[in-house]
């Protein structure tokens, strides 16, 4: 789809990159609407493991990707049909299967197409992921990048899962990236015309500067 008429600027990169406190901040700094993809699978985890259904079953889990009624705030709160789902999403049991329900075709392309649905109501937007700029939107007006040390991500990630050991957090950052960047479909890799920004030494405020001085 052409997304002319829009600004749409996609940032992809590894847990822990920074890639939501940087979107919601450029989407500030910009005035556009703001999405976190990452949160649309984790949504789907969640139902579908509150469904008993095991993360590797694709097609029960593709069957709740399309029925799930998903409701998501720039202020990073999601509700799962009607349920408040803001901090369950992010807890080490929907950490541990999001990867593979992010793994499933089927997911991947009923989420996309909400993502699309979502730019075109929303007139443009910044948008978080693994595969924004390489696959949702390859003519976004901006791709950018991010990326940090295995030590910094895991770092900034133990301090928001404070039930988890500095140790567990990085075991299960370095599995996840395994599966999102070894998975068939659309995997998480740089665009070819992204900017790559290391977050690791870098405050919020410094890497919107570089990415809206890249700005077209």
């Amino acid at each position: 789809m052409g997304v002319e008429h829009m600004t749409v600027i996609a940032i992809d990169g590894p847990a822990g990159s920074g890639k939501s406190t940087v979107g919601r901040a450029l989407a500030a700094r910009l005035g556009l609407g703001y999405l976190d993809t990452g949160a649309m699978y984790r949504a789907v985890a969640f139902a579908a493991l509150r469904h008993g259904i095991d993360p590797a079953d694709a097609e029960p889990v593709a069957r709740i990707a399309r029925q799930i009624r998903l409701e998501m705030d720039g202020d990073g709160s999601v509700s799962v049909d009607g349920f408040d789902a803001t901090i369950e999403i992010r807890g080490p049991e929907v950490t541990r299967a999001v990867s593979i329900v992010a793994a499933h075709p089927e997911v991947r392309a009923e989420l996309r197409d909400r993502q699309r649905r979502w730019v075109e109501q929303a007139g443009g937007g910044v948008l978080e992921g693994r595969d924004i700029g390489t696959v949702v939107f390859p003519d976004a007006d901006a791709k950018v990048y991010l990326d940090a040390s295995p030590e910094v991500r895991a770092a900034r990630r133990s301090r928001e899962v404070t039930d988890l050991s500095y140790e567990t957090v990085a075991a299960d950052l370095a599995r996840r990236d395994a599966l999102d960047q070894g998975r068939t479909h659309d995997p998480l890799a740089t665009a070819d015309d992204a900017l790559v920004v290391d977050t690791t030494a870098l405050s919020v405020d410094e890497i919107v500067d570089l990415i809206v001085a890249s700005l077209p």
